[in-house]
């Protein structure tokens, strides 16, 4: 692949697949929709977008795409996941179901639903590291947070330590783990390509690595 342009997948079982391409393709990669264990082999990263987890986890073992995506991330390859993508990316997950799968990616602990349900569903500014020329406008739907994040995870966003923030004040919103980044937010539906950019960023070196 070229490391000009690499080729981004979006895992395409349930969620906002289209906003994912879209905002991929704004920000200079080839896209292309994984349903396949073949179309997982080709790409150069990958982004599990947003929906409902527990349903992503049970199509992933249907499709025939559980192993091969946990062996594909165990070898190094990027991912972003927004929202319930953060989840299935995460060690652990609370107040999952005992059947849901995890791909183990993330060393971080989540909490499923953390901010409430779709009534609860918020937009905030947000700092994030690593990303420049101002706050990320995050639109959190039914969204999680992260518990707690080990080893050399690295904490991007956070919501703000504020009273008006209630519980979740200080919460962990955004993560990266070498090549790997997840967002509890949907930035795919804002119009602010930035953390796309960024993770587009990610798949390039990571291209450009193994090239080397």
């Amino acid at each position: 692949m070229s490391a000009a342009q690499p080729c981004v997948g979006v895992l395409a079982l349930q969620g906002d697949v289209r906003e994912h391409v879209a905002s991929l393709r704004a920000a200079g990669v080839r896209t292309m929709t994984v349903r396949r264990e073949s179309e997982l082999a080709t790409v150069d990263g990958l982004v599990i977008p947003g929906g409902e987890s527990t349903t992503m986890s049970r199509l992933l073992d249907t499709f025939d795409l559980l192993e091969p995506l946990r062996k594909r991330l165990a070898g190094g390859m990027p991912a972003y996941g927004s929202c319930a993508g953060m989840i299935l990316l995460a060690n652990e997950v609370l107040d999952g179901r005992e059947d849901q799968h995890q791909l183990g990616a993330l060393d971080i602990t989540v909490r499923r639903n953390a901010f409430g349900r779709q009534v609860d569903s918020f937009e905030e500014d947000l700092a994030f590291t690593g990303i420049d020329d101002g706050p990320v406008h995050a639109v959190f739907i039914r969204a999680p947070w992260v518990e707690s994040a080990r080893g050399d995870v690295e904490v991007l966003a956070a919501v703000p330590d504020t009273a008006a923030a209630g519980p979740a004040a200080g919460r962990i919103v955004a993560v990266r783990q070498g090549a790997v980044l997840a967002t509890a937010f949907h930035p795919e539906l804002t119009g602010d390509g930035r953390v796309h950019r960024l993770f587009a960023d990610i798949v390039r070196a990571a291209v450009s690595e193994d090239a080397a």
